[in-house]
């Protein structure tokens, strides 16, 4: 069985979960307050009621962000990424992704950002990912100088 990494959002949910889990356990026992459960999940009483109230009617089904389950509308259809990879491959095979990205945008009408264009294209692998370059700026030793700083130290340079 092959593990498949959790992504943040997710972990958070079940984390805010289990700590749901373990305030409403101790609000029932008699245990905390309203407030301390409240102070413990980071909300205010407001919101606890509104969580147990969701919970008592849903159980934890009634707690999950609908958020992370909805698609974004801005989302590229397949059939969008299929047609840009399919027109690189047709005519523009060999050229850089920003002469690409121009010719998308003046003569296909592209609505498409350049990132969004190439990280599509590697993802398709027609397109190969740079080697990352160096440092821009190398750091070296300072020259030296008359007048600098003479450490009284013992140190044995001149």
């Amino acid at each position: 069985m092959q593990h498949v990494p959790i992504s943040r959002a997710r972990y958070m949910q079940e984390n805010r979960n289990m700590r749901f889990e373990q305030a409403l356990e101790g609000w029932s026992q008699g245990r905390l307050t309203q407030a301390e459960a409240a102070l413990l999940l980071g909300q205010c009483e407001r919101s606890f009621r509104r969580h147990i109230e969701r919970y008592e009617a849903d159980g934890l089904d009634g707690l999950l962000d609908r958020r992370l389950s909805q698609i974004s509308k801005r989302r590229a259809s397949g059939t969008e990424v299929d047609q840009v990879v399919h027109l690189y491959k047709g005519g523009f095979a060999g050229w850089s992704v920003a002469h690409f990205h121009s010719k998308y945008k003046a003569e296909f009408a592209g609505a498409r950002s350049y990132s969004w264009l190439k990280s599509v294209l590697q993802d398709a692998s027609v397109v190969t990912i740079a080697k990352r370059q160096g440092k821009h700026r190398i750091k070296r030793e300072r020259a030296p100088l008359a007048g600098m700083l003479l450490h009284q130290d013992a140190s044995t340079h001149r």
